[in-house]
């Protein structure tokens, strides 16, 4: 829901960081990778509980994560490149919270598992529509410039980002967030279905 709107704040900013890191000979693939291995040293500090280091390791991944795209977009964009950055995110989307999980399996171990079901539902909607929106043709005026077809929702990365960093402010309220954020996601899926039917049926 909150993506537009975090992409036009922080473009400019990205912009700025990506050509001083094409300066240093830094690829897109690679900031892919870099994010997505400080993204699983971000779960396995919140496994240990290591909760205020698990936040910025997260964050740091996140900004790799936008670092790639835009250093792929200063200089040549692949759909290699593309498909690397969407399957190292959602591995990593999957990956904070089987750190909670494994941080207190008593207490976290169902909520997380509900939220990682919850994912299964976001995540293969969207990529269903992505798959068949480029058979068609079909392209994204909201999110220009990006590898798939962006459906939206009351879940995207933003929100789930913001989540996951009140978790690990307040892991003690890992269950309500997981429950909470899980229900939001049952919601997105429920839109992205009939907007996708419906968009596709025409």
């Amino acid at each position: 829901m909150l993506d537009r709107a975090a992409q036009t704040v922080l473009r400019p900013a990205l912009q700025a960081l990506a050509r001083g890191v094409l300066r240093t000979g830094l690829g897109a693939d690679a900031l892919s990778w870099l994010g997505f291995a400080t993204g699983l040293t971000a779960a396995a500090a919140i496994a240990l509980q290591a909760y205020t280091a698990g936040l910025a390791l997260l964050l740091v991944s996140r900004l790799l994560d936008g670092l790639d795209g835009a250093v792929a977009r200063l200089t040549a964009p692949t759909d290699a490149g593309g498909f690397l950055d969407i399957a190292l995110d959602f591995l990593f989307y999957a990956a904070i919270p089987l750190g909670f999980a494994l941080a207190d399996p008593s207490t976290n171990a169902l909520p997380a598992a509900v939220l990682l079901a919850s994912f299964i539902g976001t995540g293969s909607s969207f990529l269903a529509f992505a798959a068949l929106a480029e058979k068609r043709g079909l392209t994204d005026t909201a999110l220009p410039g990006k590898s798939f077809y962006f459906l939206g929702g009351l879940t995207e990365a933003t929100e789930t980002i913001a989540v996951f960093s009140a978790m690990c402010l307040w892991p003690e309220h890992f269950g309500v967030l997981a429950y909470g954020f899980a229900a939001l996601c049952a919601i997105t899926t429920a839109m992205r279905i009939g907007w996708g039917y419906q968009r596709l049926h025409q």
